[in-house]
């Protein structure tokens, strides 16, 4: 009786040890994979949110940013504001559609405010410069394309009776906006002048050694930048917003992009901007600066090297104007650009930088060449 009573308890001792056992186990083990997962949540929760762009801010009342320059409605309900320069569009015998180019507006139109208000009214220049989408006083365009920016330059120019056909003319990251005006409205084009035109270094038609050279070149924050927006676009907004690492020198303001001539011409290229550069991103950054990154850097549809004469019976005609110091811009691939399109005409200033059309005459110069070919 004693042994089988000894026996019970044995038993009954190993059940609960088995039981404590297993609660032991089931309260330690899991715990563990408990935090890592709250952990991992957290950070994934943590980097979506930082990665998410913020909506961007109204324009127009009633409690939007204020509107302080003419709009046209575009075909899709966006609106596109505009400031006009020169002579009155319907006197003048030349009318351009000035593109403006990264982290700016449309009062930083540099032919219109840089060239000879003699010049303006000696040759009939009308000129109109729009906020690209996103910026200043546009309302951005979440759907924007290389071929929908270019379709906006052409409605602009229906909506203001400018005509059958109108010139173009864009600087920096707008010079490169004007690659798609001659792939897709060709046909509205008078003429063309691309300014320090931004280049994409994944366009397939460069070389990829030279591509590569003129990459390496550029300062290691804007090559991971510049990687991001090609690669990985969805986390443009985190990269240019953390704060682990330097991002882009240009969204930067950093002085290190200026070259020589560029420091120079400071005074000239900064005058008068107080009263208006809190318009360029008052909308947020994601809308205007980084959306330009996406696009510019991303994978585009076309080749601009493979663009064909759009004045085959030199009826208008295209030009390239580049320093030959420009920091931004490597000069290498502007040169091997315009050697693969010999109908381009390739202007190359020596000891001149990014920032070169704000020099003394050289506006002038620029818009002479392009509606009269004079120098």
């Amino acid at each position: 009786m004693a042994a089988e009573v000894k026996r019970k308890i044995s038993a009954a001792s190993a059940r609960s040890h088995t039981r404590n056992s297993k609660s032991n186990s089931s309260s330690s083990f899991p715990t563990g994979i408990f935090i890592l997962l709250v952990f991992i949540i957290g950070f994934l929760a943590w980097a979506y949110q930082s990665a998410c762009p913020p909506e961007p801010f109204k324009l127009g009342s009633p409690d939007g940013l204020p509107i302080t320059t003419p709009r046209i409605k575009l075909r899709d309900g966006r609106h596109l504001s505009y400031k006009e320069y020169g002579v009155p569009k319907e006197v003048a015998k030349y009318k351009i559609i000035y593109v403006h180019g990264f982290d700016s507006v449309k009062h930083y139109a540099v032919i219109a405010t840089s060239a000879s208000p003699d010049l303006l009214q000696d040759l009939g220049v009308y000129i109109v410069s729009f906020d690209r989408p996103g910026y200043g006083e546009s309302d951005p365009d979440p759907k924007r394309t290389l071929k929908s920016l270019a379709l906006d330059i052409e409605e602009l120019g229906d909506q203001l009776g400018l005509g059958s056909k109108f010139y173009v003319v864009g600087f920096s990251m707008g010079g490169q906006v004007i690659w798609s005006c001659l792939k897709y409205i060709p046909h509205r084009l008078a003429g063309a002048t691309l300014i320090a035109p931004v280049v994409n270094y994944w366009w397939p038609r460069l070389p990829l050694k030279l591509s590569q050279e003129a990459y390496s070149k550029q300062f290691i924050q804007d090559q991971w930048s510049l990687r991001v927006a090609h690669h990985l676009p969805s986390l443009t907004y985190w990269w240019n917003t953390q704060k682990l690492f330097p991002s882009l020198t240009v969204i930067a303001h950093s002085p290190y992009i200026l070259s020589r001539q560029d420091k120079e011409l400071v005074p000239k290229f900064t005058a008068g901007r107080a009263a208006v550069e809190g318009q360029v991103r008052q909308q947020g950054e994601y809308e205007s600066v980084h959306r330009d990154l996406n696009i510019g850097f991303g994978t585009w549809e076309f080749d601009p090297m493979e663009i064909e004469n759009p004045f085959p019976d030199n009826e208008g005609s295209v030009h390239i104007w580049m320093g030959d110091e420009d920091i931004l811009v490597p000069v290498t691939l502007q040169r091997y650009i315009a050697q693969q399109l010999p109908w381009i005409k390739y202007h190359e200033i020596t000891g001149a930088g990014h920032m070169f059309p704000y020099a003394d005459g050289i506006s002038d110069e620029i818009l002479k060449e392009l509606l009269v070919g004079k120098n």
